[in-house]
């Protein structure tokens, strides 16, 4: 199963409410934070809403 490396590059500042919880949800807190989450449906969806935030590699 692939993992998923998701970094979070853009600033939460101004950013609404729901896109704040969402990178809260993802485990990133600090600007250039990275995790390494397995890859599903709803971390799939979770990663589209906040995608001009992020970027995501993909892990073998």
């Amino acid at each position: 199963m692939a993992n998923l490396k998701i970094t979070l590059t853009r600033s939460l500042i101004g950013r609404p409410a729901t896109q704040r919880a969402t990178i809260k949800a993802l485990g990133l807190k600090k600007l250039n934070s990275s995790v390494e989450l397995p890859d599903s449906e709803s971390l799939r969806g979770q990663i589209h809403k906040v995608e001009h935030l992020v970027t995501v590699e993909e892990q073998a």
